[in-house]
């Protein structure tokens, strides 16, 4: 009888511990887009802590250069010769690690967001009293109860995750930028590899046919052997000057394809000109563009919001929650259902939260001077890097529109002229030292040139391989 009573009883008590749970109001838990997938996700039973994109474009499975069941899928991702930049910059978009792991942690908080807004379970469970009262069993029954969060905190703490999935969706833009940078920054340094290794063989070729000359002209007896022992160390500088380019480009290669998230993909000819100059920059509009657009200047901005909310969440802590508890039991001694009420609240006398106030108003400040330093870092920076620009722009222009044809014109004059014995080696050594240092110098200005346009181009940002968040 008493068994039968309780359990007829307990689901009145549920359903009085639960009826009046906290609800979820959008407006104060942060951006509605967030707000609205993460609701429309619960209402359909999407567990979003677990959440696979299912976009297949965004998570390709990587090809592995020993897999035979994903040749004919190679092909098509991998192109023939000469590769793009733009082909590379897909399979960096799709492969590259860094992004993926930003990715993931955009949708953990997410996950977070809807664990944070999410009531206190009720609890149920037995109670007995007076046990043995006049040989009775006493008063035996159930009870359930509900503790009720008060002051809007579970919206408040969602508001604060709510800002930081912004900070991290900045971040995982400022990701994908520095991926984008790296890929440039990789490609182009390997044109200038491989256009330094297209001069070096040029160079060779020059000194084996001083060396060619040297040799007719001491079989006529009309320059010392001294000289062909000159043109033949100059002859193997280039050489050696040769497989040192081709070890550079070999390096070039290996970080574009590492940057890239395809480390097995074969070497093969790039396409593009690393003589044709980039556009002229200018310093306020480039200063104005970075700080407008900067993913670092948005993660500041997301971070001194989080911080805000943070300290709305810490103010309302003292408001003391409500706990409630119903309980039902049979009195075996009178036969007679009894019930009974608890409520009960703590109170804030000695711990009202003041540290935690006194930490988040703290970390407002310092998220909005960290604003005002990226701010500041920013424009150093791009200060730092336009001078490198202008002065490799400088360098490269002259080199291209004078000093290049100046040189090429004198060696192949006083070339001439060691052929037909009216020049000494001396001077023929001297202007081929000449050509060969004109064009070195110009390669190394042109890699200047496009390295610092690409940083600033992609907004400071870079090194995606190194730590995600770190810029």
């Amino acid at each position: 009888m008493v068994i039968d009573r309780l359990l007829l009883s307990l689901p009145l008590l549920l359903a009085v511990g639960c009826a009046s749970g906290p609800t979820v109001s959008k407006d104060a838990l942060g951006p509605p887009a967030v707000v609205d997938e993460v609701l429309s996700a619960k209402e359909s039973s999407i567990h979003l802590v677990d959440y696979e994109p299912a976009d297949s474009s965004l998570e390709q499975p990587r090809l592995t250069q020993d897999s035979d069941a994903d040749k004919g899928n190679r092909e098509q991702i991998f192109p023939t010769a000469p590769l793009t930049l733009e082909a590379i910059e897909g399979m960096a978009l799709s492969s590259n690690p860094s992004i993926g792991q930003a990715e993931a942690r955009v949708r953990a908080l997410r996950g977070k967001w809807v664990q944070v807004g999410l009531p206190p379970n009720p609890t149920v469970g037995y109670v007995a009293g007076e046990i043995g009262d006049q040989g009775h069993a006493g008063q035996q029954g159930g009870y359930a109860g509900q503790q009720f969060i008060t002051a809007h905190k579970l919206e408040r703490n969602r508001a604060v995750v709510a800002a930081e999935i912004d900070k991290a969706q900045a971040e995982l833009t400022a990701t994908r930028q520095q991926v984008q940078t790296d890929v440039r920054l990789k490609y182009y340094a390997a044109l200038v590899a491989q256009r330094r290794l297209d001069v070096t063989d040029e160079l060779v070729e020059v000194s084996s046919e001083a060396v060619r000359a040297s040799k007719s002209l001491v079989e006529a007896q009309e320059v010392p052997v001294a000289g062909l022992l000159q043109t033949e160390i100059q002859e193997q500088n280039a050489i050696v000057l040769r497989r040192t380019s081709e070890n550079a480009l070999e390096r070039a290669w290996r970080q574009l394809v590492a940057v890239a998230g395809t480390p097995g993909l074969p070497r093969q000819p790039l396409e593009g000109d690393v003589t044709t100059l980039p556009a002229e920059l200018d310093w306020q509009s480039e200063l104005m563009r970075l700080q407008s657009s900067s993913p670092e200047v948005a993660t500041a901005i997301a971070n001194v919001e989080r911080a805000q909310r943070e300290l709305n969440r810490a103010r309302v802590e003292p408001v003391p929650n409500v706990s409630t508890q119903v309980s039902v039991q049979q009195d075996t001694a009178s036969d007679t259902t009894i019930a009974g009420v608890q409520v009960g609240i703590p109170l804030p006398i000695w711990n009202r939260n003041q540290g935690g106030i006194r930490q988040a108003q703290a970390e407002v400040t310092e998220a909005n001077r960290n604003l005002n330093r990226i701010e500041l870092s920013l424009e150093q920076r791009l200060a730092e890097v336009v001078q490198q620009y202008a002065d490799a722009r400088v360098t490269a222009s002259t080199y291209s529109t004078d000093i290049l044809s100046r040189s090429e014109r004198t060696l192949d004059l006083v070339q001439q002229g060691y052929e037909q014995g009216e020049v000494g080696y001396l001077d023929l050594l001297t202007a081929q030292r000449t050509y060969f240092q004109t064009n070195l110098a110009y390669l190394d200005a042109l890699n200047s040139l496009w390295e610092s346009y690409l940083k600033i181009d992609g907004l400071l940002l870079s090194g995606s391989l190194d730590s995600l968040g770190q810029q």
